[in-house]
Formats: structure tokens, C-alpha cells, sequence
């Protein structure tokens, strides 16, 4: 088996996950799918593990699917890309991660980057990253969640023009269209989106998973969400971690989170 096309790494309670396929501009095949199917699993069933950063080697994050390797694996329901112990990294054909995921994107980043982008907590991006939803150019159509996630994020009218038409944008109009929270220079999006990570990674771990659950549950059904968000509140006030933050308050010293 050669080198392989997702790396994953641990950095305390960070998980890394690189994009490895450079020489094709990390254009995912089956292989890159699955593997980053498999990491996407590891993050939410790992207990030490509280945020994932993916990222990409190389000087762009994807130019979207290898259509020669992927195609042909096209059914009538779709593409199947998650192996058992894996979870879909654009929270399709399985639920989302349950851990924040931060996004650091350099370069070009085409369909289902954007699509990443997209299903992932925060995103950096370098001043020279470039954007595009190409499906329509190739006769098929969003299938990891744009058609849904965009016109939420950056409007009905400014998801179309580039859903319909395929047209790139840059990291600014990124911005513009809530993909990309930070705009940063050329070589900095990786550490930039690491202070990030470890940032969140310091906060007490069972309340970002609810504060995630939360907002994606608010996304769904406002008003079910309400009437649950004071439950989550209660079984977060009885944890360790919530006293142990009160002791901290208490005491003016640090507090070191231990996710129960």
C-alpha cells in the first residue's frame, strides 16, 4: 500500500487531518474518501480527542473529486464513501461530527472543499485560496450539502450565482459569503487555525459538544430546540467540569477541563 492520502495525527487534544495527495492537488479519489471518512470517525469516537483541524499539503487544499476514479462508482443512490467506523465528513450519508471541526484552506478549493468548508465550525483561509462549485459544469450536481448549506449561509440570490453558474470566487467573496470566517496571508491559515483549535480545545469539552448540538438542533427546529436547551443546561451545571470551572472562578486560578 503506498503512502497514505489522509494524515492524521494527534497534538494533545487536537486532531490533525491532511489532505495528502498533492501531486493531484489533493483531488479525492475513493482512497482519500474513505480514509477521511475513517479520521472523521476517529475524532467523534475518541474521547481524548475535543476539535479537528483538516488541512492540506501542499499549496491547495483540493480541486474537488477525481472523476475518473470516482465516477465509475456512481449507483443509482449516490456514492457510498463511508467504511464502517467512519462517519461522513460532510454529514450526509451519516450524522455530523460531534466535535467542532476548524478548516485551514490555502490555494484552490473546489466543490466538495467548499462543500467541507461548509459542514466545519471555522474556517481560515489564505489570501490566495479560490473558490468554485463546479457541478454544473460537469453535468452533475452538489451532492455534499451546498444546494442546502450555502443559501443558508450567504443567501438564496449570492448561493445561486455560483451554485448555477460555476463561476470561481476568491478568499474575499468568501468572506462576504460567510464560508470563511478570517482572511490571512499566504502560509499563515494553518497556524492561524491551530491557535484557533487549541483554544477551543482548552474549553470544557461536554459544553462546546453541547453548544454545537445545540445551534445545529436550533438550525432544524427552533422551537423543539427551545423547549430542550434548558435540559442540556442542567445536565452540564451537575458535571465535574462545571464545578471544577466554579472552583476555579472561586480560587482565580486556572481551570483544566477533563470532559466529565
Amino acid at each position: 500500500m503506498g503512502e497514505k492520502k489522509v494524515l492524521v495525527e494527534k497534538k494533545g487534544h487536537v486532531l490533525l487531518i491532511g489532505l495528502n495527495r498533492a501531486e493531484k492537488f489533493n483531488a479525492a479519489d475513493m482512497e482519500l474518501l474513505e480514509q477521511l471518512s475513517l479520521a472523521y470517525g476517529q475524532l467523534d469516537s475518541d474521547q481524548n480527542l475535543r476539535v479537528g483541524l483538516v488541512y492540506a499539503v501542499g499549496d491547495h487544499f483540493t480541486a474537488g473529486l477525481d472523476l475518473a476514479d470516482v465516477a465509475p462508482r456512481l449507483s443509482a443512490d449516490g456514492l457510498s464513501l463511508v467504511p464502517e467506523g467512519g462517519l461522513d465528513p460532510w454529514g450526509i450519508q451519516t450524522k455530523s461530527c460531534s466535535k467542532p471541526v476548524v478548516m485551514a484552506i490555502q490555494g484552490t478549493c473546489f466543490t466538495l472543499g467548499v462543500e467541507l468548508a461548509l459542514n466545519s465550525e471555522i474556517v481560515i483561509a489564505s489570501d490566495d485560496a479560490v473558490f468554485a462549485q463546479l457541478e454544473v459544469s460537469r453535468g452533475i450536481l452538489p451532492f455534499g450539502g451546498a444546494s442546502k448549506r450555502m443559501p443558508r449561509s450567504a443567501g438564496w440570490s449570492n448561493a445561486m450565482k455560483y451554485l448555477l453558474t460555476g463561476e470561481k470566487f476568491d478568499a474575499k467573496e468568501a468572506f462576504r459569503l460567510g464560508i470563511v470566517n478570517e482572511v490571512v496571508a499566504k502560509g499563515a491559515q494553518f497556524e492561524r487555525a491551530m491557535e484557533l483549535a487549541k483554544k477551543i480545545a482548552a474549553q470544557a469539552p461536554l459544553a462546546v459538544q453541547a453548544t454545537l448540538a445545540s445551534a445545529r438542533a436550533a438550525l432544524a427546529d427552533e422551537a423543539a430546540e427551545d423547549a430542550l436547551v434548558g435540559k442540556r443546561l442542567a445536565r452540564l451545571a451537575s458535571s465535574n467540569d462545571a464545578r471544577r470551572a466554579m472552583e476555579a472562578y472561586l480560587s482565580k486560578k486556572p481551570v483544566e477541563f477533563e470532559g466529565n
